[in-house]
Formats: C-alpha cells, sequence, structure tokens
C-alpha cells in the first residue's frame, strides 16, 4: 500500500530554483545570487540552498565554480542528452559538437541579422582576450559558438546546443589540461574565419570552416 510521504525541503528548493531558471530569471550563464539571498526568498536555511544548488549541478543544471560562485549551464534538465553526454568522452562530445555546430553555421550565415553579427564579433573579440585562464577560455568559447548557433535561427538547434552546454565545457576543459596549450593563434584564426564567412553570407565555407575546426579537436 503506497504511503504518504514528506518531500525533503532540499529537492523542495531545487524544484523552486529550477522553475525560476525554466521562466528566465537567470539566462543561461549567469550567477545566482548568494545563499544569503536565496535562503530567505525560498524560505529555507543556507544548508538547504546548498543541498538544493548541489542537486542541481548534479542533473547539469548548475555548476560550482571555486571563488566565483554558481552558475547557470543549462535551461533545464535535459534527461536523455545529460545522462548521454556526462558520460561520453571528449571525442563524443566533439562529434556531438559537429552535428549541431556545422548546420547552425551554414545557417547562421544565411540567416544572421546584423545584430546579431556584431554579437557573434563581440564573442570572438572576447574569446581572443581570454588566453591565459583555462576556463575563462573554455567560457568565452562557448559563448561565441552559442552567439552563431543563435543567429541560426533554429530554436531546436540552440536547445540542442544548450543541452549538452555542460558536457561540452567539462570535455573542453579536459582537452586543454591534456594537451597543455590554450588560445593559439592557429585557434583563434580559425574561429575568426567563421565569423567572416558568417558575415559574408558565405554558408559552405562557414560549414566547411567549423567542420574541419571541430576535427582538429579531436584526441587521437
Amino acid at each position: 500500500m503506497a504511503q504518504v510521504t514528506r518531500v525533503p525541503l532540499a529537492e523542495q528548493a531545487a524544484d523552486l530554483l529550477l522553475d525560476r531558471i525554466r521562466e528566465g530569471e537567470w539566462p543561461l550563464g549567469s550567477k545566482l545570487p548568494g545563499e544569503s539571498t536565496l535562503g530567505p526568498q525560498l524560505g529555507v536555511g543556507r544548508s538547504t540552498v546548498r543541498e538544493a544548488i548541489r542537486r542541481l549541478a548534479g542533473q547539469g543544471v548548475l555548476s560550482t565554480r571555486q571563488g566565483a560562485g554558481v552558475f547557470v549551464d543549462a535551461l533545464d534538465i535535459v534527461e536523455d542528452w545529460g545522462v548521454a553526454l556526462r558520460k561520453a568522452d571528449i571525442n563524443s562530445v566533439i562529434e556531438a559538437r559537429i552535428a549541431v555546430e556545422v548546420e547552425a553555421a551554414a545557417l547562421a550565415a544565411e540567416r544572421r541579422s546584423p545584430v546579431e553579427l556584431r554579437a557573434i564579433r563581440h564573442a570572438a573579440a572576447e574569446r581572443d582576450s581570454q588566453r591565459t585562464e583555462i576556463d575563462a577560455h573554455v567560457d568565452a568559447d562557448i559563448a561565441f559558438h552559442r552567439a552563431v548557433v543563435t543567429a541560426s535561427h533554429n530554436p531546436l538547434i540552440v536547445d540542442l546546443f544548450d543541452s549538452f552546454t555542460p558536457r561540452s565545457r567539462q570535455a573542453m576543459i579536459e582537452l586543454l589540461r591534456l594537451r597543455g596549450t590554450l588560445g593559439s593563434d592557429v585557434d583563434q584564426h580559425a574561429h575568426t574565419a567563421i565569423l567572416e564567412a558568417i558575415a559574408d553570407h558565405d554558408g559552405q565555407t562557414a560549414s566547411a570552416l567549423a567542420r574541419t575546426h571541430l576535427l582538429t579537436l579531436k584526441m587521437e
């Protein structure tokens, strides 16, 4: 016989935080308020807030960065993609990125607006400035590629990109640590070339450059 059970406070708090993320209160990549702010808002103590954050981090929605705070890595829990991609190795992540980002680059070249092109240029410049610290470089790289994906004007492609961003971020960090290199001129020029192809409305070149770039990331 089924029995009535009490839902743990941390689970309730996690659900409330997730609802607010889904509603757009904290966009992708944004930083959450501190525990002392969230606690009173949710009606729970700081330890419960911490547990709620741990739950959402385990589901790929949030990430805690030492000394920086808690950030939004995904806008919802994506069960199938999340589980599969957290188990995937670096090459699997790159193959998934190829499947999404190559077509996105072609569509962005065809559909991008002047405002979106400026956003891609800004993201490329920010990426170029982040060449010393791995986490910051990867975050800037993701921002560049998301700007391209956004310019594709395909909401499903955007959703797919966002769904595996947490695993992609970790895979790229692991890749750079293994290779011991960061932000080479060749790598930055590859991104600039993709940008210029999109600016020229050259979808064929943009997609070819995106594929070539991503293939260079695959581990032997």
